[in-house]
């Protein structure tokens, strides 16, 4: 089992990312583990796509698809138990597409506050129409005023 002490020692800190706030706080059941109370991978690949379709929803002003998952590391394992906070940023918007890094971080033993940094990954996401086919994001100044 890994615990804090013998985590990625770059991974670990005393907190949450400062200033930020998450797109989404999830718990996972044992319904999400195997036998172990090892969190599936899975799961946690299907709650981080959730987590960056949510910035990238609201830039492209409405519907979005998931094209690509450009890269994604398990850093640290997910324990049934654990609060988990999932951070999106927006890091490049094409015609289309909407690309989002996301980043998970685990509370664990939350009595001691010890958070560990347990997953990033970065996503792509296309806009589409109500026929589902790509369309173009709009302006970012349509979506001000």
């Amino acid at each position: 089992m890994t615990t804090p002490e013998n985590s990625d020692p770059a991974s670990i800190n005393r907190g949450l990312p400062p200033g930020k706030m998450p797109e989404l706080r999830m718990m996972p059941a044992p319904s999400d583990a195997n036998v172990y109370g090892d969190v599936f991978g899975g799961w946690i690949m299907a709650q981080v796509d959730i987590a960056g379709s949510l910035p990238a929803t609201r830039r492209a002003n409405g519907r979005v698809a998931t094209i690509s998952v450009n890269s994604f590391v398990f850093k640290n394992p997910v324990f049934v138990g654990d609060l988990l906070s999932f951070y999106a940023d927006i890091v490049k918007v094409g015609n289309t597409s909407i690309t989002v890094n996301v980043e998970v971080y685990a509370e664990r033993n939350r009595l001691q506050a010890c958070t560990v940094k347990v997953t990033e990954a970065t996503l792509t996401y296309v806009a589409t129409d109500s026929n589902r086919k790509p369309r173009q994001v709009p302006p970012i100044e349509t979506l001000i005023s």
